[in-house]
């Protein structure tokens, strides 16, 4: 996130998503600049717990030089904080880090880059992406455009292949090896698209009600003719052709690498 939006972050606009997008001392100028709102000190709780989803927050209860010390080593960043109205304490507060598959959520998703997913996932399993359970899955893919393929080593990398292209479209990838073969998972940050919402009055919604209503009375009487059911047609299978049905095919006919090797010959059956 740019700074710019930061500084227009409050503690009355944070929420469990853009949270994410803060570090430490974003936290301590936010409850700094809320010091004199009527309404944050009441609610201060709420949004401690919200600030509690992203960060590490604990209290230096023994104020002393070698145990602030001992807090910052462990990374925290240490500062005033209020705990509830009228009272202020000394804090620590850490970004949680992102290290596990289990780390990640459908708020924190898409405050990542696809280098750093990359990264967890490399560092979380060995057996490829149908080894992550299903829910893990559904929270990467809602931040992430992910493709896989399995192919022997020596094809992989094979110039004009998928890899090459998928790498000169901006994807960042994963290769796992499966003994005489590889799975590639590539990743890439979906953008974001924001909804558009449509507003529209009553008195709006009441013209289109009447409009629909005036143009239903004009409409001549059309008899239904697919719908009914004849008892005297009988259902003939051997009017079934091979027309009837359809064959779709997913994998796109530029990305298969065929050749000769690969194709068995019709002879040999």
């Amino acid at each position: 996130m740019k700074d710019i939006n930061k500084k227009a972050l409050t503690l009355k606009t944070l929420n469990k998503s853009n949270v994410w997008d803060l570090q430490e001392n974003d936290i301590f100028r936010l409850l700094d600049a809320a010091e004199k709102d009527a309404d944050i000190k009441d609610n201060i709780r709420h949004y401690t717990d919200i600030i509690k989803s992203a960060f590490d927050i604990e209290e230096i209860k023994v104020d002393r030089p070698e145990i602030v010390k001992k807090y910052e080593d462990r990374g925290f960043k240490i500062g005033m904080m209020r705990i509830d109205e009228s009272q202020k304490v000394k804090m620590g507060i850490k970004k949680r880090p992102i290290m596990r598959v289990t780390d990640l959520t459908y708020e924190n998703i898409r405050h990542i880059t696809a280098a750093k997913l990359v990264e967890v996932l490399e560092r979380n399993f060995g057996g490829g992406w149908e080894s992550l359970s299903q829910s893990i899955q559904d929270i990467i893919q809602s931040g992430f455009d992910i493709s896989t393929t399995t192919l022997p080593k020596d094809r992989l990398h094979k110039p004009g292949g998928m890899y090459e292209k998928k790498v000169a479209d901006g994807f960042e990838v994963l290769e796992i090896a499966k003994g005489a073969w590889i799975e590639a998972i590539f990743a890439k940050l979906k953008p974001e698209v924001e909804k558009p919402h449509a507003k529209l009055d009553q008195d709006r919604l009441d013209d289109f009600d009447r409009e629909d209503n005036d143009e239903d009375e004009d409409l001549p009487e059309i008899e239904d003719k697919y719908n009914s059911v004849d008892e005297d047609d009988d259902f003939d299978e051997d009017k079934l052709t091979e027309e009837s049905y359809r064959t779709t095919i997913e994998e796109n006919p530029e990305d298969l690498d065929l050749t000769v090797d690969d194709v068995a010959d019709e002879e040999d059956y």
